[in-house]
């Protein structure tokens, strides 16, 4: 159970109650991390700008490997949230092995996140092969982008939502 618990729906403001509806329609509730930023009304609605952005259809960086990199980043941070969301989002987007493109991906979101290692110019080197210049500037800000938001799960101890579950019903 998260260490604080969202604050009853009718003292959020209107606009956020009509996200939380139709999150109650798609999810079966509303999702308690929207529920936790909704108490911060402008920061959650640019934290939806954020994933609006990153999920646009021409962004560089193919759905796959987003969700990829975003599991990764949501492991390391011990998100249960984001990793039951994020293995869900790659369930439905990837198929077969990884790829070298993606391993060099993983491998600079490893060295992003985990803090007893740093990015080195041999990442960049092995992102060079696979991404533009423009590419690797976004995939260095959805690393980052997912790690604000799985350690912001984390540090309230919102569990996971039950994604992966409810595929198998």
């Amino acid at each position: 159970m998260s260490y604080i618990s969202p604050k009853p729906l009718k003292e959020y403001p209107w606009t956020l109650r009509i996200l939380f509806l139709y999150q109650k329609k798609k999810y079966g509730e509303p999702l308690v991390p929207s529920l936790q930023w909704g108490r911060m009304p402008k920061l959650l609605k640019l934290f939806f700008s954020f994933i609006r952005f990153f999920e646009r259809r021409k962004s560089p960086l193919d759905p796959a490997l987003r969700a990829l990199v975003m599991l990764r980043v949501s492991e390391i941070n011990k998100c249960s949230f984001c990793i039951d969301l994020n293995s869900f989002a790659l369930d439905k987007k990837k198929t077969g092995e990884i790829s070298e493109k993606e391993a060099s991906a993983m491998a600079f979101a490893e060295a992003v996140t985990d803090t007893s290692k740093q990015v080195e110019e041999e990442h960049i080197t092995q992102l060079k092969l696979h991404f533009s210049d423009d590419e690797i500037a976004e995939l260095a800000a959805l690393i980052a982008f997912q790690n604000m938001s799985s350690k912001f799960n984390s540090a309230l101890g919102i569990e996971p939502h039950g994604f992966c579950k409810k595929k198998n019903l």
